[in-house]
């Protein structure tokens, strides 16, 4: 019987040492499905002979980016090859279909990690399946997006160090989709501007997280950021002010530092095509029809108070004392007009965020032309005004073929009939939407604001608001309310980046990291599979990943 129990507890020690041994891979964000196989079974990437090797021309960007960073990160040579050998070793496959439900876990070894068993979706785009073996790594996907993130988990599997060589990536089967069909990030350009190297660097931030919605903040009161070429004064007077407040709202006086930048019609293109070979839509705002001293500063006609004079704001904030809203004069109509045309035709995106957000209304109650429109059109009030504005806009955006998305305050007055709201006053807006069977995109201040401090007594100048990883984290983009009917109208979610205290692209990465790691989990992954404690360890990796990638994270959750 000593015996026995001798044998028995060296095999369990065995067993757990295994484990130890071959823990599950730290992936952010978590797959739906994933096994683990024996070490015997890991792949080896070679310098010499490793191949990437793409079924269909589409697939061409996944490999090229994977190739690309492994030459940038791991100094390796990689080659691309497009001609099918059965017989070839040491190969990285990105297969254009889809296999079996059944064909899925092929990998031996013990099953660490099962999750979901939920039925495959074959036609989501973003779906893909994963497999490393001793000598092949094959992904497969219906469409390119879905082998772009299976590209994304790959680089995960890697060491986060380019030494020891050569690379080993640990055998493992994994399914994979997301929870939420849109899953954003967005940027505030106007407090602060940054050129358009770091903005591709944001995005590609976003690729690595799985994100694939870009919510590019393009003007506001503080300057207008995007060349609009039959509106010159845009760019030439309102993308630049005379300072900025010093230290946290209301300040301590003005810097007097002149500050401003745009983007040419050839850099948003460029930006675009980048976005989209990593598979990421870019969603431009044009903020209407408060938010804008900086039209109104090259636009004074445009405003209600015409004679008085106008420059672009150098403080933070709303503005009941400086008018920042746009008269809704047939003048002003055909003005957005003309600049939402350039836009959108620059933009593929379906869809043009216009604003709608804080408009000081105490200047059209001041307005005798907003106040005869009012009657003439026999509105309520101006909140009735402002819904009028937004259904005057809807209706031309729509014609372009496009759709708008506005923040929760076009919900006043009366939703325009095909608007897409962004909820960010907490979630009622959202709730209220999709009730009336509207998109929803989640993006709650108290939650979803990285602009907010990570910590209670922060190292650097941030909005006054404390927003933790843990509630980021924490956060169910689906309120208990909604019924199931009315919860498919929850499109999905967005962090969001102001940048009236961030002034700098490393500050931009400070605030982001690890906040977006946590964002990436509650958008991709099932909502079963979350767990703060694990993934608190699995951001251990992730951050050695940041360190050998130069990102700039907080590290103070480095601390114990």
């Amino acid at each position: 019987m000593k015996i026995f129990i001798s044998i028995l507890s060296a095999l369990l020690c065995l067993q757990l040492s295994s484990f130890a041994q071959y823990p599950a891979p730290a992936l952010i964000p978590q797959p739906v499905e994933m096994k683990i196989g024996k070490a015997t079974d890991n792949f080896i990437i070679d310098n010499n002979s490793t191949q990437v090797f793409i079924s269909d021309g589409s697939l061409k960007p996944s490999a090229e980016f994977f190739i690309s960073f492994i030459k940038k990160y791991y100094l390796l040579n990689l080659t691309l090859t497009t001609t099918a050998d059965p017989n070839r070793k040491n190969v990285i496959n990105l297969i254009k279909d889809y296999p079996a439900q059944q064909n899925l876990n092929k990998v031996p070894g013990q099953e660490l990690t099962k999750v979901s068993s939920a039925k495959v979706d074959i036609e989501n785009p973003e779906q893909y399946s994963l497999e490393v073996l001793a000598k092949s790594v094959t992904i497969r996907s219906n469409a390119p997006a879905g082998a772009f993130y299976g590209i994304q988990t790959l680089i995960q599997l890697l060491p986060p160090s380019p030494k020891p060589l050569p690379l080993q990536v640990k055998a493992v089967s994994i399914k994979d989709y997301p929870r939420f069909a849109y899953r954003g990030m967005h940027l505030d350009v106007s407090r602060h501007f940054f050129d358009i190297i770091f903005v591709k660097k944001y995005i590609d931030f976003l690729a690595m997280h799985k994100l694939n919605y870009f919510h590019w903040h393009l003007t506001d009161d503080h300057g207008w950021r995007i060349e609009i070429k039959k509106h010159p004064r845009l760019t030439a007077i309102g993308a630049w002010r005379d300072g900025s407040i010093i230290g946290l709202y209301p300040g301590k006086g003005n810097d007097g530092i002149r500050h401003g930048g745009y983007y040419t019609q050839a850099e948003v293109k460029e930006v675009i095509k980048y976005a989209a070979e990593r598979y990421i839509n870019i969603i431009p705002e044009i903020e209407m029809p408060g938010h804008s001293m900086a039209v109104l500063a090259a636009y004074p006609e445009l405003s209600t108070t015409p004679k008085q004079p106008k420059k672009v704001a150098e403080t933070w904030g709303i503005f009941n004392k400086f008018n920042n809203v746009l008269l809704p004069s047939e003048q002003t109509f055909n003005f957005l007009e003309e600049v939402l045309t350039e836009v959108m035709a620059l933009f593929p995106s379906p869809y043009i965020h216009i604003g709608g957000d804080e408009c000081s209304k105490i200047w059209w109650k001041q307005s005798a032309f907003s106040q005869q429109l009012i009657k003439e059109k026999g509105l309520k009030d101006e909140n009735g005004l402002q819904s009028y504005f937004i259904h005057r806009i809807e209706k031309f955006v729509n014609s372009k073929g496009k759709t708008i998305i506005g923040w929760d305050e076009i919900l006043d007055g009366g939703l325009a009939p095909n608007a897409i709201v962004m909820s960010w006053r907490g979630e009622k807006g959202g709730i209220a939407a999709a009730k009336q069977k509207h998109k929803v995109i989640m993006t709650p201040e108290n939650f979803m604001y990285f602009n907010h401090s990570q910590f209670l007594k922060d190292d650097s100048l941030t909005a006054a608001r404390y927003l933790p990883l843990a509630d980021v984290y924490n956060y169910e983009p689906i309120p208990t309310v909604l019924t199931p009917a009315e919860a498919k109208y929850i499109w999905g979610g967005q962090g969001n980046l102001w940048s009236e205290y961030i002034t700098n692209p490393a500050k931009v990465e400070y605030m982001l990291f690890p906040r977006l790691d946590a964002l990436s989990e509650v958008l991709w992954s099932p909502k079963p599979k979350r767990n703060f404690a694990s993934f608190q360890e699995r951001l251990k990796e992730q951050f050695r990943r940041y360190d050998m990638m130069g990102v700039n994270y907080s590290k103070r959750y480095l601390k114990p």
